[in-house]
């Protein structure tokens, strides 16, 4: 049967739907998209990371019901490039997949033992591993999305901006076979540079703006916006103190001025973490995005009815 996230998250997802018309949606589009609901299974604590990895890597598998191909996601939790893990997105998993989605909730290794561009690395070979064991799981290789909140969004923007061969973050384990085709991206801190080398990114980065300018270019993603872009949706808290939403406003406005279909959904009244608790509406509005732009041209996402 489906499953379901924890009572307490729930209740606490619950209590911000009061909260769910405080919202402004930019570049929205309208019209419906049919989602029937479905059953799903997990796969748990599947290793994606190669054996000769410094750090053995796991996630877990969401699989629903149907003969598939189905489209995916791969999810990428926050936590300051330094802690949490891929429960925290366990919720997420389980509302994707049973809207017919196939789900990889990863971990990453973390700073300060491991620095940029490790991180992103890891997300590189978990898409990797997902296109190479696609058809061991009805998965779409060609219909591979990604979604990460906070610094998981920053992870998931560079893993879809900077795949183009030559890149020098390409190499040697990205490429275009690791590029998603949508990205959703919450609370996402688009420009490194404007953090004042706070602790953070000192540890994520090595050191300072001043020591490795050029470093904080490259794990900047809207340094690395062009027209080559996939589609992206946005959500994030206006009262955001960690990670403020001009970040998240700059990233819309650069991704529209290469004439990147982005969305921005911008929550009233939320800051960083209670962004993310009381995301069930933003969530919602990112699913009708993924089954618009995260599955190939007529493919469709079918569902048991439950």
């Amino acid at each position: 049967m489906r499953q379901r996230w924890s009572a307490n998250l729930a209740a606490l997802i619950l209590g911000g739907l009061v909260l769910a018309g405080c919202a402004s949606h930019d570049n929205a589009r309208q019209e419906p998209v049919a989602l029937p609901e479905t059953d799903f299974e997990v796969r748990q604590a599947l290793r994606f990371s190669p054996e000769d990895w410094p750090e053995a890597l796991l996630a877990d598998l969401y699989l629903p019901e149907g003969p598939g191909p189905a489209p995916a996601v791969l999810l990428v939790h926050g936590g300051g490039w330094e802690r949490r893990s891929r429960e925290d997105m366990t919720w997420i998993a389980e509302e994707l997949a049973g809207r017919g989605f196939a789900v990889m909730n990863i971990d990453y290794r973390f700073a300060p033992a491991y620095t940029f561009p490790a991180q992103l690395q890891d997300l590189q070979v978990a898409m990797r591993w997902l296109r190479v064991h696609a058809a061991d799981y009805r998965i779409d290789p060609d219909a591979i999305s990604a979604f990460g909140f906070s610094s998981g969004a920053h992870l998931v923007s560079l893993l879809a901006l900077t795949s183009e061969p030559g890149h020098p973050l390409s190499e040697p384990h990205g490429g275009p076979g690791t590029r998603p085709i949508a990205v959703v991206a919450g609370g996402i801190p688009s420009d490194l540079r404007r953090f004042d080398s706070g602790r953070l990114i000192r540890q994520f980065l090595g050191g300072t703006e001043q020591e490795k300018p050029e470093t904080y270019r490259l794990a900047s993603p809207i340094a690395h916006v062009s027209s080559d872009a996939p589609p992206f949706f946005l959500f994030h808290g206006n009262l955001d103190m960690l990670v403020p939403p001009d970040q998240a406003e700059d990233f819309h406005k650069a991704l529209l001025e290469n004439g990147v279909h982005s969305e921005f959904y911008l929550m009233h009244l939320r800051g960083h973490i209670t962004s993310f608790l009381t995301a069930g509406n933003a969530v919602e509005q990112a699913t009708e995005f993924l089954a618009r732009y995260g599955r190939r041209p007529g493919q469709r996402i079918t569902g048991t009815g439950h």
